[in-house]
């Protein structure tokens, strides 16, 4: 990083969300416990998991980091956020905002590519039953998370080495409650053709591939129910996929919102309820989803519940 770049802006000041001081109360204490469920949520799955021997299969391998991944890519924003409500100090340094850029977009590229993943699987085990053991073999499944965090560790480098090399000048009041690079690249004073280069190349293969390989799992998935109909089929499909499709529903949903709807006139407030759902709404609902909609998940809590209360005598 250049010493210019560091002496231009020493840090950032955070706008937060268009709460009215008399409200800052209530909205802390509503997401910090939209937070604290969150994170006791997914460590609940990822516990589960690992001690329910019955668990221990591709499908819920990849539930386990989906579950890590949506308590890493809350903490980034949230806890900021709350501090700065409850201080009301705005400000982060230029360091920390960078860093959390980095992690934001870190996570939320390995949260995509999970998705992604548990699609695939979740066409192998409804299209081809008879091989699901053969082809998500244990070396495969961890290749396919692995390959996840890899590519997004060098998407989230790629835009923050394009970053370090731009000037910040004057204003350096982000309109957001987190060190968005949307943001970021909009305060800059520099030349960011090569930024905008690097978000639209790296969105491509993070965003949109991710994105056409779910289509294709599933439409993969209702021709192979469509061929052989009946109610057992369809039941199967549901109770296999229907906790996934609600969770790509939600996640591609608030993306739909924020980036492919055309700005209106208060379209920093749409970014930031969008930017909501997809950092404190979502990774507080797929607990939730999971658990209540999968039998197997029930059972894991219902015979660790027991297993607490013969201990406890």
């Amino acid at each position: 990083m250049r010493r210019e770049n560091q002496s231009s802006v020493s840090k950032f000041l955070l706008l937060g969300l268009p709460i009215r001081p008399e409200q800052q109360g209530a909205f802390f204490t509503l997401f910090l416990g939209m937070y604290l469920t969150t994170v006791l949520g997914n460590l609940l799955i990822i516990l589960l998991i690992r001690l329910d021997a019955r668990l221990h299969t591709p499908m819920y391998f990849f539930l386990s980091h989906l579950a890590l991944t949506d308590v890493s890519f809350s903490s980034v924003t949230v806890p900021k956020m709350l501090i700065n409500m409850h201080t009301r100090d705005q400000s982060i340094p230029y360091a920390g905002c960078v860093t959390q850029m980095y992690f934001f977009i870190f996570f939320g590229c390995v949260d995509n590519l999970l998705l992604a993943v548990m699609a695939y699987d979740r066409y192998v085990a409804i299209c081809h039953p008879l091989h699901y053991t053969t082809i998500m073999r244990g070396n495969l499944c961890i290749s396919l998370v692995a390959v996840s965090w890899i590519f997004s560790c060098s998407s989230a480098m790629s835009h923050t080495l394009s970053l370090a090399r731009l000037s910040f000048c004057a204003d350096n009041t982000i309109p957001h409650f987190f060190c968005d690079l949307a943001a970021l690249l909009k305060l800059s004073c520099s030349d960011t053709s090569l930024n905008e280069l690097v978000i639209f190349t790296v969105g491509a293969l993070g965003i949109i591939i991710p994105l056409t390989g779910i289509l294709v799992s599933y439409v993969r998935i209702g021709v192979s129910i469509l061929r052989v109909p009946s109610t057992k089929g369809i039941y199967k499909a549901l109770s296999t996929c229907g906790s996934h499709l609600s969770v790509v529903f939600l996640f591609y949903g608030t993306i739909m919102v924020l980036y492919i709807f055309p700005p209106s006139n208060n379209s920093s407030d749409k970014d930031m309820i969008a930017s909501v759902m997809y950092t404190v709404v979502t990774p507080m609902l797929n607990p939730f989803i999971y658990s209540l909609r999968n039998r197997d998940m029930k059972g894991a809590l219902g015979r660790l519940s027991r297993r607490e209360i013969f201990f406890s005598k």
